[in-house]
């Protein structure tokens, strides 16, 4: 890793990356997101301040936990502009995201063993499937062509399934004879 001279207080964009490890492409990135700001040379080149470059390890190591970036600009926006984020900053707001993550792992857990259930299916049917319909209202009650048995076998009547989609309820009940769900 290239070291710079600590009487440069200003970066290039080649050495920011440099040093980050993060490409040119997601440093301007970060900045049209208010994650990083530079400033412009005469010449139109961009210079970063020093302190960019704990504010990059921040967002990258904050990305790799699955902080989404509209959430790290908002951590980063309570901070003044020039400060470095230090341990304490990443102490609170790591804290502060806890909660978040337990829950995404919570809903990560219950994918993995729906996706289970769904390969042995293979149904992935739009109106039952607690993968590709998660917020079926139905889906509480139970899923597949258990739902269906409320219905007499054979009666046809149309059902809504989605915006402009229809579908006959009977032809539902022909599915689950032949084995689906």
């Amino acid at each position: 890793m290239p070291q710079i001279p600590e009487k440069i207080h200003e970066l290039t964009v080649g050495q920011l990356a440099a040093r980050s490890g993060a490409a040119v492409s997601a440093l301007h990135f970060y900045e049209t997101k208010g994650l990083i700001s530079s400033r412009r040379t005469a010449g139109n080149q961009r210079r970063y301040h020093r302190d960019t470059l704990r504010r990059v390890a921040f967002v990258r190591a904050a990305q790799r936990v699955g902080i989404p970036l509209a959430t790290i600009r908002e951590a980063l926006a309570e901070l003044p502009e020039e400060r470095t984020p230090n341990r304490e900053d990443w102490a609170r707001l790591s804290a502060a995201w806890r909660a978040e993550l337990d829950e995404r792992i919570k809903q990560l857990n219950r994918l993995r063993d729906h996706l289970t259930d769904c390969i042995g299916c293979g149904c992935l049917s739009l109106a039952t499937c607690v993968l590709s319909n998660p917020d079926d209202a139905s889906g509480e009650r139970g899923s597949g062509s258990r739902l269906l048995v409320e219905k007499r076998a054979g009666e046809r009547k149309t059902v809504e399934q989605g915006p402009g989609e229809q579908r006959e309820e009977g032809r539902r009940e022909e599915e689950k004879a032949a084995g689906c769900c």
